[in-house]
């Protein structure tokens, strides 16, 4: 005699294979999930290495630090030099220019900003702040090799193509609050120029003669021009 299944009996063999397969459908979705959450995740380190290729590359060579002798003098954009803040001296980058700074000897890199003209030692391209230095473990070494990666403009724009340490001079006659007035001066003499600056938030307009490879050239020149009436100063071109 054959036994039939109750309805009782039917529901529960029905609702144990209901059962098996909602589990299955959920550790399906689970290890997918897992495994989208296992490609999805970066190392530091190749996040810090893609964003430093995106900048340009201003410059390469060996890099140096200074601290505490210069701690709380004045900088060359007048500010005061704190060598526990991440900033840098460069010979012509604009103050204020953003830049990465790159330790090709160990892959470590710092982001510092601009506000002080060096170094003057051998060929080296940047001095670092003590705490910078720091950040890129040359501390105890002194010197490393270094890229300098753009990041921000800063005051002006970088000149395009590779910086280089080979300041320029200029002798800078007038300074004027709009452009006409620094125009009609200009016109006045000849070899003047005019370049607008922007100065703690507010546009000037300054009139500039020559361009000069040294500070003696130049002077030499700011003497000929006083004579002439026109009182002037030797200033770096790039600050």
């Amino acid at each position: 005699m054959t036994n039939i299944p109750s309805n009782n009996k039917r529901k529960s063999i029905s609702s144990d294979y209901l059962l098996i397969l909602v589990l299955m459908l959920m550790t399906m979705i689970f290890q997918s999930c897992g495994i989208v959450r296992v490609g999805s995740v970066r190392s530091p380190s190749v996040s810090s290495t893609s964003s430093a290729d995106e900048g340009r590359i201003l410059q390469s060579g060996v890099a140096s630090w200074y601290g505490p002798n210069f701690h709380g003098k004045a900088t060359a954009n007048g500010e005061t030099f704190n060598m526990n803040d991440f900033t840098a001296a460069h010979r012509t980058l604009p103050f204020n220019t953003i830049v990465q700074v790159l330790n090709n000897d160990n892959g470590q890199s710092v982001r510092v900003r601009i506000n002080d003209r060096g170094p003057y030692v051998d060929d080296r391209i940047i001095d670092l702040s003590r705490r910078a230095a720091r950040e890129i473990e040359m501390e105890d070494t002194g010197t490393a090799n270094v890229q300098i990666i753009l990041l921000e403009e800063g005051d002006r724009p970088v000149a395009s193509g590779l910086v280089t340490n080979q300041e320029t001079f200029t002798i800078q006659l007038a300074s004027y609050n709009t452009e006409a007035e620094a125009l009609a001066f200009a016109r006045r003499t000849n070899g003047t120029r005019v370049e607008q600056v922007t100065l703690s938030g507010r546009q000037v307009y300054r009139v500039y003669y020559g361009t000069y490879d040294t500070a003696i050239d130049a002077r030499d020149d700011q003497r000929r021009l006083a004579r002439q009436g026109l009182d002037g100063f030797v200033k770096q071109a790039e600050n």
